[in-house]
């Protein structure tokens, strides 16, 4: 009997591919992390800081500069302005600064807008975006994976005439801030199991990470062999 061939030896090059893509894999997620975090510290800083008189600044006193320190005194005037809009005395100002914008028709729009979407998403009672779920797009036979926004109400609802429907927000690869909006009927909705971060890190890395059914909060990697 012939002996069996050898499997070929891996070259240098294709060692070096595979020891950079590995690395990628490591350095990059903390790399773009820092990033972040760094870019978002610095704006925040470069546009509160410059706000605060320089013999209020901490760094005036320790002749050294702080970062982060316009976070912190971000942080701190949205606990005051939450904690006083609790009072009526806060309660009565709000009251009037929006009938004063009220007054404005440019303004008042898009504050009205805004408003309503941060109460939708701030809000501790609310249930917008806690389930995954799959729907048929863009054609019957091919699925996406989208968010669960709300019961679909008001004039959409009337208009559509159907009973059951799902407000669902389907993003787009890789950047899922955009995407589209569905109305879907609820007997057309597949709900997942996965959570909402895990979804996220579906739709981000297009399906290259994937949840893992037998282990949930955990996810597995595909990689392609080298």
């Amino acid at each position: 009997m012939s002996p069996s061939p050898r499997p070929p030896r891996r070259g240098i090059f294709a060692w070096l591919r595979t020891s950079f893509l590995t690395g990628l894999v490591v350095v990059a997620p903390a790399a773009l992390t820092i990033w972040l975090i760094t870019a978002f510290v610095e704006f925040v800083d470069s546009r509160v800081v410059p706000l605060i008189p320089l013999r209020y600044l901490p760094e005036q006193l320790a002749t050294l500069e702080i970062p982060g320190i316009g976070v912190v005194i971000a942080l701190l005037f949205v606990l005051i302005v939450g904690w006083l809009a609790k009072g009526f005395i806060g309660r009565s100002l709000i009251s009037w600064a929006e009938d004063i914008v009220a007054r404005m028709p440019v303004i008042r729009s898009i504050y009205n807008a805004i408003k309503q979407i941060a109460e939708t998403i701030f809000s501790q009672s609310n249930n917008s975006f806690s389930r995954a779920c799959l729907v048929e797009y863009p054609r019957p036979g091919l699925w996406a994976v989208a968010f669960v926004s709300t019961e679909t109400r008001g004039e959409v609802a009337t208009k559509i005439g159907g009973e059951g429907l799902i407000s669902v927000f389907l993003p787009t690869t890789p950047n899922p801030t955009s995407g589209f909006l569905l109305f879907v009927p609820e007997s057309d909705v597949r709900m997942l199991d996965m959570s909402v971060e895990d979804a996220a890190k579906l739709i981000i890395s297009a399906g290259l990470v994937a949840p893992d059914p037998d282990k949930p909060g955990q996810i597995t990697t595909r990689r392609r062999r080298a």
